[in-house]
């Protein structure tokens, strides 16, 4: 009966390695683009820049969207407060 198990488990996962697992497949981390590129600079009257680091909502995208280390996080953050309140950026989208 035993043995009846055994095959029935290997045949299902035959072309499966024994580690593999797709819940738990790895990701590869993105790496900082401020950091990487050191003649990027981020400029709050820039709005063109910033618009990559937020959705069509207008909301700020987080770390693991943009892939930014979190001093780069908090500068973004900053840089896209200060165009919104300059109105360079809007709020919220109509």
């Amino acid at each position: 009966m035993a043995d009846k198990k055994q095959n029935k488990r290997n045949n299902n996962n035959r072309n499966i390695d024994e580690d593999y697992n797709p819940k738990f497949r790895k990701i590869r981390k993105k790496v900082c683009a401020l950091c990487s590129d050191k003649n990027l600079v981020l400029d709050y009257k820039n709005p063109e820049q910033l618009k990559k680091f937020i959705n069509e909502k207008g909301k700020i995208l987080p770390r693991r969207a943009t892939g930014a280390c979190a001093k780069h996080q908090r500068d973004i953050t900053i840089a896209i407060k200060r165009c919104r309140h300059i109105a360079m950026l809007p709020y919220t989208e109509n």
